[in-house]
């Protein structure tokens, strides 16, 4: 038995192919929506690039940009089989393809869907990038006079106000590492031999931060120096005081927010394939309600029309008889080869 038989009159047929091509217009507009988001998303990655440890970030974007240009053709192409099915004589040339085009219909839905979820997982992967390029990144901090590194300074700058956010997991990060250049130390001073021979690695390593760092609404100006020397400052401990600099680590920042858009997208990229698989059942009812006239000669003839022609279980084990079968054939052909190589 046929699942989710229906009948259909030539009324009913005429109104289900014109709510099946509207549809299917409107799958197109979502196959544009996937490609913008897929666009803005590789956009977003491109402008923080030198803070990414490796090009595998870019492998979702480029993914929907795909499927959404994928999509818009698909669906283009579905509508005008919708548009068709409403004349015979032009229908008839759809009908040899038809059954091919709904099997690449179901695999574009499956690769669809599992993309949406890639857009949920990658969330583990991209914690690791941020992490490792914020960290390199930060060391060249620094190097604004080096040919490929100079951008760097900027880079970070511009990240850490626009996220507000410091360093990698903290503002501690900073005390790890030199960020101020050689150029700008003068190596005669004292504090500066104290800091570069206090360290194995010779670096000159302080209690501070880059400005960027600096919270503009606090009430006090920013303390970015010294930050751990109460003597320092009037009035100040930085075991109990507020500090005025940027208490969340730009690691976090920045996967809460790439961690937020990838999950709104992937929401999206789901209710897609959700109104991609309506279009394909719609466009399966049309085949079969088409495919059914009682009197083909008569357009006005009634009809059926299904999902599958019989039950999933039946289906299951067609499809399985034929794989074996297609399995058995290859063997004799391989079989048939062999002996006829022997006889030569």
């Amino acid at each position: 038995m046929a699942l989710m038989l229906v009948k259909f009159d030539l009324k009913k047929r005429v109104k289900l192919a014109q709510t099946v091509w509207f549809m299917y217009w409107f799958a197109v507009m979502a196959g544009v929506l996937v490609f913008s988001m897929g666009l803005f998303f590789k956009i977003e990655l491109r402008k923080r690039s030198e803070l990414m440890d490796n090009n595998e970030s870019h492998f979702l974007p480029n993914l929907l940009i795909l499927m959404g240009l994928i999509a818009c053709g698909i669906n283009a192409l579905g509508g005008k089989i919708c548009y068709d099915s409403l004349d015979p004589s032009k229908f008839v040339k759809w009908k040899p393809i038809l059954k091919t085009f709904l099997m690449v219909c179901i695999g574009f839905n499956v690769l669809l869907f599992v993309t949406g979820l890639l857009c949920f997982l990658m969330r583990i992967p991209l914690q690791f990038t941020l992490a490792e390029g914020l960290r390199n990144g930060m060391k060249f901090y620094k190097d604004t006079d080096t040919p490929g590194r100079c951008y760097m300074k900027r880079t970070l700058d511009l990240m850490q106000m626009e996220f507000r956010c410091c360093g990698n997991d903290n503002y501690r990060d900073w005390f790890e590492i030199q960020w101020v250049s050689n150029r700008y130390l003068d190596f005669s001073a004292k504090e500066v031999k104290d800091r570069i021979g206090s360290n194995v690695d010779g670096q000159y390593l302080m209690d501070g931060v880059p400005f960027s760092c600096c919270n503009p609404s606090s009430p006090r100006p920013c303390i970015q120096f010294q930050m751990t020397n109460n003597t320092a400052h009037y009035s100040y401990d930085h075991y109990t005081e507020e500090l005025n600099v940027w208490r969340r680590g730009c690691r976090e920042a920045l996967l809460s927010y790439y961690g937020g858009l990838m999950n709104t997208i992937g929401a999206m990229v789901v209710l897609v394939t959700l109104l991609e698989s309506a279009v394909t059942i719609g466009l399966q009812y049309v085949d079969s309600s088409l495919s059914t006239l009682a009197n083909p000669e008569d357009p006005e003839s009634e009809s059926e029309g299904w999902i599958l022609e019989k039950t999933v279980k039946e289906t299951f084990t067609d499809i399985m008889d034929k794989m074996k079968a297609m399995g058995k054939g290859s063997k004799v052909e391989e079989g048939g080869e062999a002996a006829a190589a022997t006889v030569s």
